[in-house]
């Protein structure tokens, strides 16, 4: 009854079901250990210490910034030159902006350092001016953004001296000098001066000009939290690992299925033509045949009926 199966067409779709099965197995495990890993990275993250637990490093000794080194606090000293806004910023739920500076460092390479967020909108929102001459910052170690980030809004159009997102690839396009591939928050804000209570500065002319911008008005700045390093939380990409995971299991089951399925309607259609059931005209087409070749048999051709009526021929008078 089944011997249907070795024929040229059936050997086509058994090698079908036969490939297309492992590759959806092999697939969805692969999935499955994206999954498992970043599961693992982020609970290898947790059992970090505490950002504020860890000793300063110098800035140089961190870098490239990885899931190791990220959130990390790092030290750098330098004079702050530009200063740029990140629009579109919330904190606490709350819409406002990132004040950024570029600290020039001894060897000629900016940081960018966010010196905190403020409630508001860029550009019409005093901002307090930054400590002059030679500081020292501190502050955690975070990767350059991209259009993916969380909370970036990679949309163009923005007036002069804001960005869209904290990257080295879009600053140094702005200022006339080489930018550091990482940037830096500050851990602590001094509310009094506007200025950073991490930022030590070489003279005492640091706090004058920072009292001096609070004295006008500007809001205290408030210090943004690290972000986890990227590929290390349980984000929506792990979770859409574990939906491809199901997607591949459910692809090789419909496969299996659908091959049971028409083994099992061809072997219907070659046992009702053994009993007699159907005529081999009558038995339904199985896949990839025109009806009437269930059996690999056609139809005799229809004979002409033979007539025993001679001729009329014509009479005499």
């Amino acid at each position: 009854m089944y011997r249907f199966l070795l024929t040229p067409r059936w050997w086509g779709i058994n090698l079908f079901v036969v490939l297309a099965i492992p590759f959806c197995v092999f697939m969805g495990t692969w999935q499955l250990g994206r999954f498992e890993d970043r599961v693992q990275t982020h609970e290898a993250a947790d059992k970090q210490p505490a950002p504020g637990t860890r000793a300063a490093e110098p800035l140089d000794d961190l870098l490239p910034v990885d899931t190791v080194t990220s959130g990390r606090p790092a030290t750098a000293t330098g004079r702050y030159a530009d200063q740029f806004l990140v629009p579109g910023r919330k904190l606490d739920d709350r819409d406002g902006f990132y004040v950024v500076g570029m600290l020039r460092t001894d060897s000629g390479k900016a940081l960018p350092v966010v010196r905190g967020w403020l409630p508001g909108k860029a550009g019409h929102t005093s901002v307090p001016p930054a400590p002059t001459g030679n500081v020292t910052v501190t502050g955690d170690l975070q990767a350059s953004e991209n259009p993916g980030t969380a909370g970036v809004d990679a949309k163009g159009g923005l007036p002069d001296g804001q960005v869209s997102m904290i990257s080295a690839a879009s600053l140094v396009n702005l200022v006339p000098y080489d930018v550091y591939d990482a940037w830096v928050t500050l851990q602590q804000t001094d509310a009094r001066s506007g200025g950073t209570s991490s930022a030590e500065a070489t003279d005492s002319a640091d706090r004058t000009d920072a009292a001096a911008g609070a004295a006008k008005g500007a809001a205290a700045l408030r210090p943004v939290p690290a972000a986890a390093a990227p590929g290390t939380g349980l984000d929506l990409k792990a979770f859409q690992n574990l939906g491809y995971l199901c997607e591949w299991f459910v692809f090789a089951a419909f496969v299996l299925f659908m091959w049971f399925r028409l083994v099992r309607r061809e072997a219907e259609a070659v046992r009702d033509v053994r009993l007699g059931l159907v005529t081999a005209t009558d038995a339904p087409p199985s896949p990839g045949t025109a009806t009437g070749t269930a059996t690999g048999t056609t139809p005799a051709p229809a004979s002409t009926p033979a007539t025993d009526k001679a001729p009329d021929t014509p009479t005499g008078p």
